[in-house]
């Protein structure tokens, strides 16, 4: 590989590309046991594969489109560490193989390491954006952080959950507070544009 990154961002890397949306970075250290030093996470950003922004003193992490290739091709071309064993190696040379065969015949291997529903990826936004449990979010800040889903799909889903009592949609009640952006975000449901959302705590 032509950039070479120690384990731990590798690691994230791989971890965020299969999470396919915004991630905590307490949640890699605590459900990952990954931890990326500030160099490391500044080298990631600064290439280009992940994004990592500040959320009411939580960072946030994201990969970008660039780190998901990345990640593809060490899959398919990256070596194992130097020092491991021969069950190891012959492991990574399995991979290899498979990932090779299935880019040949042009699978997207993202959607196939990432299966999360388009729920998933709502609710992981959410959380990433959200300061603290039922906060409210605005649809204008969340849509972005959708991995590129079409507005339909994620209208559909959000109505989908909206009907089932796990999601609240409401209208900004002081209407002079309104951007374009929200305005552009709504989801409108009857008569009325929504433009906050909160999330049901599981």
């Amino acid at each position: 590989m032509p950039e070479k990154y120690g384990p731990q961002e590798k690691a994230a890397l791989m971890v965020l590309m299969l999470e396919g949306g915004a991630v905590l970075n307490r949640d890699l250290t605590n459900q990952h046991k990954i931890r990326i030093s500030p160099p490391g996470r500044d080298k990631l950003n600064a290439d280009g594969l992940l994004r990592t922004w500040s959320e009411k003193r939580r960072l946030v992490h994201q990969i970008t489109e660039e780190g998901i290739a990345w990640c593809l091709k060490d899959l398919s071309e990256g070596e194992p560490p130097a020092r491991s064993g021969p069950w190891a190696r012959a492991q990574n040379e399995v991979l290899k193989r498979c990932v090779r065969y299935l880019l040949g015949q042009g699978v997207r291997l993202a959607d196939v390491l990432n299966p999360a529903d388009l729920e998933s990826v709502i609710r992981a936004a959410y959380l990433a954006l959200s300061v603290k449990p039922q906060d409210w979010v605005r649809l204008a800040r969340l849509r972005p952080e959708l991995n590129g889903a079409e507005r339909d799909e994620v209208d559909g889903v959000l109505l989908e959950m909206f009907k089932a009592g796990e999601v609240h949609l409401v209208p900004e009640s002081n209407r002079k507070a309104l951007s374009e952006a929200d305005h552009a975000a709504a989801i409108r449901i009857g008569s009325e544009d929504k433009h906050l959302m909160a999330i049901e705590e599981s």
